[in-house]
């Protein structure tokens, strides 16, 4: 009886897939249409039906949230609680606070990896003495020793003036506990010795304990201070041989063509190791406040005094060209009389040349101009200047500098190069003559490691760095020192010039 009862059920479907099997192509993909519509039909009011009790929960909970009714634990209660809690929100008694609970809001979360700023300490800026910030410029007046008590300056014997800020409240906006040279790991960079860091944090961080300026015979007048002895670089016997400094001093420039301080790194990364030390500094009375580059003071440049000026080489054109061609001093070998060697190291114009070409300063080897084009901030462009290039032979040279107890080797002064991109005009009259270049600097050129060098030194001087704009100003100006440098490998290729050792 089971059987037929089954038999009996499978016979409709049967029936109608063989029906179906019957038809045509086109009624049957009408009929499986159909049947997919109202399939798809049925999901949609489906679908719809169930939204609708959503929608309802979702704008509730919004008038909750608008008056202030929110579940802590954030879960909606069922129906029948809402209902409880409508009747439970009635009140029985007069004393019922109703408190509206607001979010708190949260603080963001600690990402790994970030690095928090350091708190600095804000300097309070005190004002500066009107009398001395109306002295931007000092001059010599009044006759020797005469002192004026109401502006506290007063003229040395030596006829420079001088500024005694000793009992003044003198501020030149340095923190004395913040330090303008970076150095963060234990080490500076290994081109530099200890003492040019000493130096470094003196002219950029020592405390100013008085002005002066001094006149010299034919050239413009030094802006010298003297700061408060950290660590004494000058011997006590050199210092009282002048009444000039007492103690550790430095040179301030505030020209705006001063190079001294990309010139003492460039000098420093090449291992020349002939250039001063050179930082940047800010005088509150000096340049509107701006930054000024200030060079240590080196009292054995000048022997005798320093309105004579430094112990330099007097040499013709001609005569420094005999002397390349004679080798002076090679090896420590004796020139002979009538050679007409100076007492210069023949490897020490090597150096000087490498090092003016990439800088572009023409004051030593070239101060006529006679090599290029002068611009108008050249010292060459004065009156009749330029006129001597026409017997170039007897060009005297300047700025040939030593120290008084160092009568071989130079000492790379008053470096104030140019950054003028253009490759058209470039000064190769400071190449000429010479046979010879150092390898360690030439090495630097070649395997590209100016760059990454000079950016890593020039970073330890804050002041410098903040004052050229920052690393697009900076890459700017060792942009035009890198295509210097490959215009010179390239002109050491053409000429043969050797690349030879040139340690001292």
């Amino acid at each position: 009886m089971g059987k037929y009862r089954v038999h009996w059920c499978y016979f409709p479907f049967r029936k109608l897939t063989r029906n179906f099997r019957r038809c045509s192509p086109s009624k049957r993909t009408l009929i499986i249409a159909i049947l997919c519509l109202g399939n798809l039909l049925f999901l949609v009011l489906k679908v719809g039906h169930l939204e609708q009790p959503r929608s309802r929960r979702s704008n509730e909970e919004q008038k909750r949230r608008t008056r202030g009714e929110h579940h802590l634990d954030g879960e909606l209660p069922a129906t029948s609680d809402l209902q409880t809690q409508a009747s439970l929100e009635v009140p029985t008694l007069f004393n019922v606070v109703y408190v509206t609970l607001k979010f708190k809001r949260l603080k963001p979360a600690n990402i790994r990896g970030t690095i928090r700023p350091k708190l600095r300490k804000k300097v309070r800026r005190k004002t500066v003495d009107p009398t001395i910030t109306q002295r931007k410029r000092f001059s010599v007046e009044g006759e020797a020793g005469q002192v004026n008590r109401s502006t506290g300056l007063k003229t040395s014997r030596n006829g420079g003036s001088l500024v005694d800020f000793s009992s003044k409240s003198y501020n030149d906006g340095t923190d004395p506990h913040f330090s303008s040279i970076r150095i963060y790991s234990e080490m500076a960079p290994p081109w530099f010795s200890a003492q040019d860091v000493n130096s470094m944090r003196f002219l950029g961080n020592a405390k100013v304990l008085r002005i002066k300026e001094i006149p010299r015979l034919d050239a413009p007048s030094l802006m010298i201070f003297e700061g408060a002895d950290m660590d004494r670089l000058v011997s006590q016997k050199h210092v009282n041989r002048n009444n000039i400094c007492g103690g550790q001093c430095g040179i301030i420039h505030c020209s705006v063509g001063s190079t001294e301080v990309f010139a003492f790194h460039l000098d420093r990364v090449l291992g020349i190791n002939r250039t001063i030390p050179a930082v940047s500094r800010k005088f509150g009375f000096l340049n509107d406040g701006q930054a000024c580059q200030v060079v240590l003071w080196d009292v054995l440049l000048y022997p005798k005094d320093l309105s004579a000026g430094p112990a330099t080489v007097m040499m013709t054109w001609r005569e420094y060209q005999n002397s390349l061609t004679q080798r002076c001093w090679q090896k420590n070998v004796n020139p002979k009389s009538n050679s007409g060697c100076s007492s210069i190291y023949h490897t020490e114009w090597s150096k000087l040349a490498l090092f003016d070409f990439l800088l572009q300063i023409h004051s030593r080897l070239d101060p006529s101009c006679c090599g290029f084009r002068p611009r108008q901030e050249n010292m060459c462009v004065q009156p009749g200047r330029h006129d001597v290039c026409k017997d170039q032979e007897n060009i005297q040279l300047e700025n040939i500098v030593h120290r008084e107890h160092d009568l071989r080797h130079l000492v790379f002064t008053n470096n104030k190069g140019s950054f003028d991109p253009d490759e058209d005009n470039l000064d190769f009259r400071l190449l000429e003559g010479i046979k010879e270049l150092p390898e360690q600097a030439v090495s630097v050129l070649r395997n590209r490691k100016l760059r990454e060098k000079l950016l890593q030194s020039l970073f330890l001087d804050q002041m410098y760095w903040e004052s050229q704009g920052g690393r697009r100003g900076i890459d700017k100006l060792i942009d035009v020192i890198e295509r210097r440098a490959n215009i010179l490998l390239t002109y050491i290729n053409a000429h043969g010039i050797k690349v030879m050792p040139m340690n001292d």
